[in-house]
């Protein structure tokens, strides 16, 4: 076992770290192909956030393990909006941007509801599950949002807009190939280790994808947020933040189905509502709150200790 919590937490530094340098890689030789910074901003460094759960998805897919995938995307974007979010804000109050507030936070309370529909079948008599066509439609749907975020686009986002380092050819295709391998080496890690260390200290895979495997695949949204917050960007962090929420439903869900149709157990019903609640908390912090179009540090506190009773009440009796 002592193997398996080596490699398994080995496997979150690995998926991390191949995932910045997959990104740093594919944008240095996007602007050498002359892409715009604002195109490569809303593309390969916004998804570089959720890679690591992509990865993790894909993996634990194609070994069935369906549950750790549905509990890591479910998980992530409680983490994202409850733990990212609110620790953002204790470091310094987030100003809420036009776009966020009339585009990403509906985008993000419109996914989880779509999935309920798409994943609760037996409302129609069937067994749940989120099938392939299912999968299928929520690509659409994030095909939508890239449409609107491209061209409906009513500034250039803060990603977009900062400088992005240049290597020479030769390291920029070394940063992809390595970056890759880490992708594989650590999402093939996390999930044998996840399956294992559930079953040794008796939880299951639903519960080890919506704690420990959902909060350390939302460590580069966290640590972003963070380096943006320091700087000052705080409206950046929490753009990140509920745009890889859309993704992780639309898109990173929308992939793992392709692979292989995902068993939806009714109970995970709960983690699915407070993903809308999370996401309701922040549009009404927003227009409701003491600070309009402003999440201080209070609500910021509320946030996390929202996240702290999750956690206890997921690892008690999940």
């Amino acid at each position: 076992m002592l193997v398996t919590y080596v490699t398994f937490f080995a496997g979150f530094a690995i998926l991390v770290a191949g995932a910045q340098m997959l990104v740093n890689g594919a944008t240095s030789i996007g602007i050498k192909l002359k892409i715009s910074q604002m195109v490569m901003g809303l593309t390969v460094v916004a998804l570089g956030t959720s890679l690591p759960e992509l990865i993790v998805n894909i993996f634990a897919g194609v070994k069935g393990n369906t549950d750790l995938a549905i509990g890591n995307i479910l998980g992530s974007n409680i983490t994202n909006t409850l733990l990212v979010v609110g620790v953002t804000a204790l470091i310094i109050p987030i100003h809420f941007q036009k776009k966020t507030l009339k585009r990403d936070i509906p985008f993000s309370l419109f996914a989880p509801v779509l999935l309920f529909l798409l994943a609760n079948d037996f409302l129609f008599g069937r067994q749940n599950i989120i099938s392939r066509s299912d999968g299928l439609i929520l690509l659409i749907f994030f095909g939508i949002f890239l449409y609107f975020t491209f061209f409906k686009q009513g500034e250039t986002p803060s990603s977009a807009q900062e400088d992005i380092r240049q290597y020479p050819w030769w390291v920029s295709l070394l940063f992809i190939v390595i970056g890759g391998l880490g992708l594989y080496f650590g999402g093939k890690w996390i999930v044998d280790g996840a399956v294992k260390i559930g079953t040794a200290i008796g939880i299951s895979e639903t519960a080890m994808g919506l704690t420990i495997v959902a909060g350390a695949t939302s460590l580069p949204e966290l640590a972003t947020s963070v380096i943006a917050a320091r700087k000052n960007n705080a409206d950046m962090a929490l753009g990140n933040a509920v745009g890889s929420n859309i993704l992780n439903i639309l898109l990173v869900l929308g992939v793992t189905a392709l692979i292989k149709p995902i068993p939806y157990a009714p109970k995970l019903n709960i983690e699915l509502g407070l993903v809308f609640i999370s996401g309701l908390l922040l549009l009404a912090f927003a227009r409701l709150g003491k600070t309009k179009n402003t999440l201080n540090r209070f609500e910021g506190v509320l946030l996390v200790m929202i996240y702290v009773a999750f956690i206890y009440f997921t690892t008690m009796y999940h």
